[in-house]
């Protein structure tokens, strides 16, 4: 993918935030260093800077732009890099990770491996959407395989990236010490017109857009109008959009 937007993605910060602050809340612990992986803009990772700040805070991300409007934050390490390729040169004590992990595929690989990188008593922390059932997903997918656009972005649509909480379960369960998975729905407020568009544009639509160039801005019109009869306006103007996440926190 070209690199992410920060503007567009804080257009819903506060919502896109909650799940990440609600996940450290049930942290315990002293980590002595700490890494938030796909950190974009910092401010999760600036958040756990103040809870634990006696901790070595570290923010791994792959877009450049959001590096550089994490960087305004101080006292942190900031590093460009690719969470599969990321190896730690030693264990440690707290591996984070907010809404991010969902873009790489082979979780049976890829969770584990967070596993071994961690010390004794060390703790793996995971938010991942899990909305993809929802019609803000399904609708990207039906419009990308109407017969106008299936041959420029069929082959983009994924496959589901989430599981279900009891297959991270049985995965991580036999990894560690203590293992808590659980799943929420958030019911979202949003405000303006076709608000759910404007949400997946800097996410789960990015791909498609970029792919289109001159023509995205005519498949956001086409999967918008999808989208406004999924998640019609309320009658005080506000639209309604529940979205599931799913947390996992292990202990070794």
């Amino acid at each position: 993918m070209e690199d992410w937007d920060p503007a567009q993605y804080l257009v819903y910060e506060d919502y896109r935030l909650r799940p990440g602050i609600d996940l450290i809340t049930r942290l315990g612990g002293s980590p002595r260093e700490i890494w938030d992986l796909g950190c974009g803009t910092g401010t999760i990772t600036g958040i756990l800077a103040e809870r634990w700040p006696g901790a070595a805070v570290h923010g791994l991300d792959s877009s450049p732009a959001m590096l550089e409007r994490a960087r305004a934050l101080s006292g942190i390490d900031w590093v460009l890099g690719d969470i599969n390729a990321w190896r730690p040169s030693h264990p440690v004590d707290l591996v984070f990770s907010n809404a991010a992990l969902h873009w790489i595929d082979d979780h049976q690989t890829l969770l584990p491996r967070l596993i071994e990188t961690l010390g004794p008593q060390g703790v793996l922390a995971v938010q991942m959407p899990r909305n993809h059932g929802a019609p803000s997903h399904t609708m990207l997918a039906k419009t990308a395989r109407s017969p106008r656009w299936v041959e420029r972005v069929g082959h983009l649509i994924r496959p589901t990236p989430v599981a279900p909480p009891r297959a991270y379960h049985s995965l991580l369960s036999p990894l560690v010490a203590t293992l808590d998975v659980w799943e929420t729905e958030y019911l979202q407020v949003l405000h303006g017109p076709n608000p759910v568009a404007a949400w997946t544009r800097s996410t789960a639509a990015k791909p498609f857009i970029e792919a289109l160039g001159d023509d995205a801005e005519a498949f956001m019109d086409d999967y918008g109008g999808r989208l406004r009869n999924a998640y019609p306006p309320s009658p005080d103007g506000t639209t309604l959009f529940p979205f599931k996440r799913l947390f996992i926190v292990g202990r070794k």
